[in-house]
């Protein structure tokens, strides 16, 4: 027998402080962003609906999407739905074991983060 002495692991891991890579952050931005865009169709769908009821309800809908707050969430929805997209596409290729490795993922990481971001504010200049 081995007389070494185990060492001790932590017994509170404080998370707040626990540097995560970029692809693991990206990974938790494509759940994050999955489950808002989840819990946010309900609401869209009500929006759309709603237009289609009387000329009255799609004019009251143009003067909602007229409220600069209302764009900048619709601007942060259309910004978690492409990063899901990019995101969806990246795990996609870890499924098929393409990109791995270390340099790679980060990179690939980086590439979804500034797509998304790009992407974004194109569509979003151009629906303003």
């Amino acid at each position: 027998m081995s007389s070494t002495v185990a060492k001790p692991r932590p017994k509170h891991l404080n998370l707040m402080q626990i540097r995560q890579p970029l692809p693991a952050i990206i990974s938790i931005m494509h759940r994050i962003s999955g489950a808002v865009l989840f819990l946010a169709i309900p609401l869209l769908l009500w929006l759309f609906q709603s237009t289609l009821e009387s000329p009255a309800s799609f004019a009251g809908f143009q003067s909602v999407m007229a409220n600069p707050l209302v764009k900048i969430v619709l601007l942060g929805l259309l910004w978690g739905y492409l990063h899901h997209l990019l995101a969806g596409f990246r795990h996609l290729f870890l499924d098929l074991h393409v990109g791995v490795e270390l340099e790679t993922a980060r990179l690939t990481s980086m590439i979804v983060l500034a797509g998304g971001i790009a992407l974004t504010l194109a569509v979003g200049v151009a629906l303003w």
